[in-house]
Order: C-alpha cells, then structure tokens, then sequence
C-alpha cells in the first residue's frame, strides 16, 4: 500500500499532497492528542487561523498558525465541514483562510474533523446527545429506586446533587438538533420515549425551540417530577401555541387530571366537540380565546372584524355561552383545553 502510495504521489502532486495530510492525522491519532493539541497542529499545517466548536458544550476553539489563541476578530470562515460521532452531528470544524480557499483544505478539514470525533470520543465524558432510551427512562421513571435514578444520571454525565429538567417533545426534526438549539452551552442528553421526545438538561431556553417542535417544559429540579410536568405542558400544546411551560399553566394543569369519561361529559365540552368538526369555526374560537380580542383574533384569522363577529355569534349560540362575557370567555377556553387533552391522552 505505501508503495502504491510513493508511485501515486510521483504522478501528482495533488495526491502527494493528500496523502501527506492523512498521514499528519494519522500520527496525531495513533498519539491520542486532545482537542487543543488537534488545533494547533492544524492551525500551523493550514497556516491560517483554525476552529472547533463542539455543540454539545458550546466550548470553541480558535488557534493562529503560531499555535497560540486566536485573539484576533473571526473572519467568515473559508471551509466548514460538520464533526459527527455516531451518525450525530456534534460540531464542526473551519479554516479562517483569507481569500480563496486552498486546494487541499477540504482534505484537511475532513481528517481534523475525524480526529475531533475520536479525541471527543476518547475525552468527552459526555460525547453525544443520543442517549440509550433505557438509561434515559430509568433517569426520568417514576419508579422510586433512587439510587438506580442516581447512577443513569451519572452514566449519562450529570453530576450528583444538581438539578436535571427535562422537555418533552414531539417533532419531526432529529431530537439532537432539538437539544443543541434549547441548550447550545450545556449537558443535553435525548432518547425517544415511546411517542415522545425526552430531553435532559440542566437548563434550557424555550425561546430556542426550532418552529415545527411542540415542546413542553417540566419545572421541577428532580428528572422524574420534571418528567411528568413536561409531557403535561405538552398535552397542552397547539400549532397557534407550540411551547409550553408547565410553570405557567399554573391552575390550567389541574385540568389534565380530570378523567376523560368526565371531561366528555360535561356539556360545554361535548358542545365544543361538536362544532370542532368545521374547521374554521375551531380556528376562530382559538384565535379569539388566545386574544381576547375581537379586534386582534381578526388580524390573527386575516379576516375583517364584522366576519370575525359573525362567526362568534354563531358560535356562541351553538356553545350556549355569551362569548363576549368574561364568564362566556372563561368557560370557552376551559372547554377548549380540556377537549384538546382528549384529544392527545397521557
């Protein structure tokens, strides 16, 4: 194989070049350097500024062709490539190269992206944000074996004695990506369980939900009770409202407790699962019970306020309730949430 390499290289200088790089990270990782070491090497062979972020941890580092930190401001980056660990996207890798990126920088970047994924391997205590859904499970079941609790959690890289909250999710995007984008700085570990996305973390911003996610946040310090808060949250989640605190409910959450055959039962549900058949009669009394507002579920719907009107009067009439009372309102947003639990049972 070498010697096939030496006739390749004599015919190209190209190929004389790449294989030079390869063999420069081969010996990096054969010596098992760590992720500072795999900047600075590369930094000096690239001569230009190099990067690795890892997404997990939010940790960046940015090495000058001297080897020392980068302290200058970051130019866009020349090349990327993606650092991936278990099929999981867990950084990425750049050269800060002015002008035109050099012919064999693709090559480059490439092998210090594989040598990342190995030191990160090798070094993370916590290295992707995959989980085994097992070990997620036993962390966040209600089973009382707090000891077993204690040790997923640690396996799974959480220190002892520090608060673990975890979201619950429903999405058609990888949860990975979900978790890097809540917590872009922290410990983030995620497993499916069963129809449900659980996400572990020890803090989380709601606000970084990707659109398209429904995403429900439990409140509590313990992973258990947080658990069961956040697939509460979710159940109470819409397309109009796709994220939702179980802080905030506050005593709307007591409406998750009330048995389904009640929750039937009661008239101005039953009413409300009657007209839940026409689409657009739902939609407005939505908009309306979000907004309060004539005026702003209008501009919600992008439909003219008479129209809006109209439509609430036809609906209170099928409901049996004055919509424009604070009682009528009250009853129709109860009705409207507690219809929708039906609708997506624990």
């Amino acid at each position: 194989m070498e010697a096939l390499a030496l006739r390749l290289s004599g015919l190209d200088p190209y190929v004389d070049g790449a294989i030079r790089i390869v063999a420069f990270y081969d010996t990096l990782m054969r010596r098992r350097v760590d992720l500072a070491a795999l900047a600075r090497a590369s930094a000096g062979l690239a001569e230009c500024v190099t990067g690795i972020r890892l997404h997990g941890t939010g940790r960046t580092i940015r090495v000058s062709p001297l080897g020392t930190e980068a302290t200058t401001a970051p130019l866009p980056a020349s090349t990327t490539v993606p650092v991936t660990l278990d099929d999981e996207e867990i950084g990425t890798a750049w050269l800060e190269r002015p002008g035109p990126p050099g012919s064999l920088d693709e090559i480059l970047l490439d092998r210090l992206a594989i040598a990342v994924a190995a030191a990160v391997e090798r070094y993370g205590p916590a290295r992707t944000t995959m989980a085994d859904p097992a070990l997620v499970e036993l962390a966040v079941g209600a089973e009382p074996d707090e000891a077993a609790r204690a040790r997923a959690l640690r396996l799974l890289g959480f220190a002892a004695g520090l608060p673990v909250h975890v979201v619950a999710v429903r999405s058609a995007l990888p949860l990975d990506r979900v978790g890097a984008r809540i917590c872009p700085a922290g410990l983030v570990k995620a497993a499916p369980i069963g129809d449900v996305g659980a996400i572990l973390v020890a803090t989380a911003d709601p606000a970084r939900v990707p659109a398209g996610v429904r995403a429900g946040f439990g409140a509590a310090d313990a992973p258990d009770h947080s658990w069961r808060q956040a697939r509460t949250a979710l159940r109470f989640t819409t397309a109009r409202e796709p994220v939702v605190r179980y802080a905030e409910l506050g005593a709307l959450a007591l409406l998750a407790e009330i048995p389904a055959d009640t929750a039937r039962a009661n008239p101005d549900v039953a009413a409300l699962a009657r007209i839940a058949a026409t689409p657009e009669d739902l939609d407005t009394l939505d908009a309306y019970c979000a907004t309060a507002s004539l005026r702003r579920a209008a501009d919600l719907l992008h439909l003219h306020h008479s129209s809006v009107a109209r439509r609430l009067d036809h609906l209170g009439r099928s409901l049996h309730l004055d919509l424009t009372t604070p009682a009528g309102l009250t009853r129709a947003r109860l009705a409207l949430a507690a219809w929708r639990l039906l609708d997506d049972p624990d």
